[in-house]
C-alpha cells in the first residue's frame, strides 16, 4: 500500500515543477488534476500532445498516475451545466489511455447551485436520487466505452453522504465500471466520533469489495468537526488501515486536504502507521 498525494497540493509554476515537488517529497504516486498542466480540471478538449507530455513528465520521474480528477456536480440544478460536465467527462475518459491511467474520480453532487461541497436540503429528495441514478448510468456507459473505472466518493455534503447510500447506488447500477473512493474522514458526520468504530466497520462491510482508491486525511476532534491533515486529528488510523487491508485493497493511499508544508509530517505519520502494521511496501 504505497503512499501518494493529490498533485495539486503543490502550487508550482508548471507541470515539471509540480512533479519535482512530488518526487522531492519521496512520493511516486499521484491523483492528478489537469490544472497542474495548464488547462481546467475538466476542459472541453485535451490535445493528444498535451496528454503525451503529461505522461512523459510523470515517467521521467517514475511517478504513477493512480487516477485523474473528473469531479463536477452531477445533479446541479441547471441541466445545461450537468450536460456540459458529462461531455467533458467523456473527453477526459477518452484521454485516459494517453495520460497513463484507467481511473477517474467523481463526486455525487449537490443541489446547491453555487458550491458543490455545500449540502442542500433537497439532496435527500427522491428527485435528486433519481437524477443521480440517471447521471451515474451515463457515467457507467462512458466507463464501458473507454474501459475506464469511474470511482465516486461518499461526501457529507453530497447526495451520497453515507456508506449505505453508496451501496444502494452501486446495487442500482450494477456496473463493473463504477466503483468507490474510500475516505474514512468523510464517513463521519459531526458529533459521530464516539460511533467511529461501528461506522468504519459497517462502511467496509458494505463497500470493501468495490473500493478502487483510498484517501487519507483526518477529522478534527473539535466541536463542529471539520477536516485536518492526516495524523493531526482523531481518526482511528489503525482501524482504517486494518479494514483496508482486510478488504483486499492493494492500491495506494492518497494524501489530500493538507498544505504543502504539512506533506513531510503527514508522509512520516502514514509510513509509521502502515509500516508498523505490515501493509506498507516501498
Amino acid at each position: 500500500m504505497e503512499i501518494g498525494i493529490f498533485a495539486r497540493t503543490f502550487a508550482r509554476p508548471g507541470l515539471a515543477a509540480t512533479l519535482d515537488a512530488v518526487a522531492n517529497s519521496g512520493l511516486r504516486v499521484v491523483q492528478f488534476n489537469l490544472v497542474c498542466a495548464g488547462p481546467a480540471s475538466m476542459p472541453d478538449a485535451i490535445p493528444g500532445a498535451l496528454a503525451r507530455s503529461i505522461r512523459h513528465e510523470l515517467h521521467a520521474r517514475a511517478i504513477t498516475m493512480a487516477a485523474v480528477s473528473g469531479t463536477f456536480n452531477l445533479i446541479h440544478p441547471d441541466p445545461m451545466l450537468r450536460a456540459a460536465g458529462m461531455r467533458r467527462l467523456r473527453v477526459l475518459a477518452a484521454a485516459c489511455d494517453a495520460l497513463g491511467t484507467q481511473m477517474i474520480t467523481l463526486a455525487t453532487g449537490t443541489r446547491d447551485p453555487h458550491d458543490m461541497w455545500r449540502a442542500h436540503p433537497e439532496n435527500a429528495s427522491p428527485a435528486a436520487w433519481q437524477e443521480l441514478v440517471d447521471a451515474t448510468g451515463q457515467v457507467a456507459a462512458i466507463g464501458a466505452e473507454f474501459g475506464v473505472t469511474l470511482a465516486f466518493e461518499p461526501e457529507l455534503s453530497n447526495v451520497v453522504d453515507s456508506a449505505q447510500k453508496a451501496r444502494d447506488l452501486l446495487d442500482t447500477l450494477r456496473s463493473p465500471y463504477v466503483k468507490i473512493v474510500i475516505d474514512a474522514a468523510n464517513l463521519l458526520h459531526p458529533g459521530e466520533l464516539a460511533e467511529m468504530p461501528a461506522i468504519l466497520d459497517d462502511a467496509f462491510a458494505l463497500l470493501g469489495r468495490d473500493i478502487a482508491l483510498a484517501h487519507a486525511k483526518d477529522i478534527s476532534p473539535n466541536v463542529g468537526g471539520g477536516h485536518v491533515a492526516a495524523g493531526q486529528g482523531a481518526l482511528d488510523y489503525p482501524r482504517y488501515l486494518r479494514l483496508l487491508r482486510a478488504s483486499g485493497y492493494t492500491g495506494p493511499l492518497i494524501l489530500h486536504g493538507l498544505a504543502a508544508h504539512e506533506v513531510a509530517g503527514c508522509v512520516q505519520f502514514l509510513r509509521g502507521q502502515v509500516g508498523e502494521r505490515g501493509c506498507y511496501q516501498q
